[in-house]
């Protein structure tokens, strides 16, 4: 982000108007932090957790992002109000965003994914089961994939996308088997669905580097790709 920073591009992207944030000022620094892959590449926009209190980037939605942009891919990483309701609104406006501006961005919009962690794995489930008009923004293509990382949400809609998810069996805050009973009960509707959970490790590992969930990630990527 630096290099590029140094270079004169841009990193950071508002999501919303000047006016906007003028009559919201918590709208302020909302907004999308861009990891360029290759142009004309598909885009994924990686939520962090913070249990809807905090955006928690630097280790659960940045390393993601980077990872995505070294495989090609164009990759956001929101930071978002806190809370679940304004934290859902500004995904919806970020995926918005994206929208409008792909001719800019050089993004291809067709099959985009949603990534999260904990919180923001419940974001990118909302998104994915109700659309971005349910949270105020346009009415647009669904994502193609939803990826999730530990977190105890369990609903879901027949209308879900495919979705892939992982967690630690020895995590205190989301249940791996709350996460495997909704996969299972999404896979009864004959949506696509992946599930890993691993053990010995608890709430938050990341990209799991250096632990037993390490590679995750490529296998994440590698079922976005099936369904593009």
């Amino acid at each position: 982000m630096k290099e590029h920073a140094g270079l004169g591009d841009t990193i950071f992207y508002d999501i919303y108007s000047e006016e906007e944030k003028a009559a919201d000022p918590a709208k302020e620094d909302t907004g999308l932090f861009f990891f360029k892959g290759n142009p004309g590449e598909k885009f994924a926009i990686c939520n962090a957790g913070g249990g809807f209190a905090y955006v928690g980037a630097m280790h659960d939605s940045f390393p993601h992002a980077l990872e995505l942009s070294k495989q090609g891919y164009n990759a956001f990483a929101l930071i978002y109000r806190p809370g679940a309701q304004t934290a859902c609104e500004d995904l919806a406006r970020a995926i918005s965003f994206v929208f409008e501006h792909a001719e800019e961005l050089e993004v291809d919009t067709d099959c985009y994914s949603l990534w999260g962690g904990s919180a923001g794995a419940r974001m990118a489930a909302y998104l994915g089961s109700y659309g971005s008009s349910a949270f105020g923004g346009d009415e647009l293509p669904g994502p193609g994939t939803v990826v999730m990382q530990y977190t105890g949400h369990s609903e879901y809609t027949e209308s879900d996308p495919p979705t892939y998810v992982c967690v630690g069996e020895n995590d205190g805050i989301a249940s791996w088997r709350t996460m495997e009973s909704r996969l299972e009960g999404m896979s009864a509707l004959g949506i696509d669905t992946e599930f890993h959970k691993y053990p010995g490790l608890s709430h938050g590992f990341g990209l799991g580097t250096g632990t037993v969930a390490e590679g995750w990630i490529e296998d994440a990527i590698a079922f976005w790709e099936k369904h593009m």
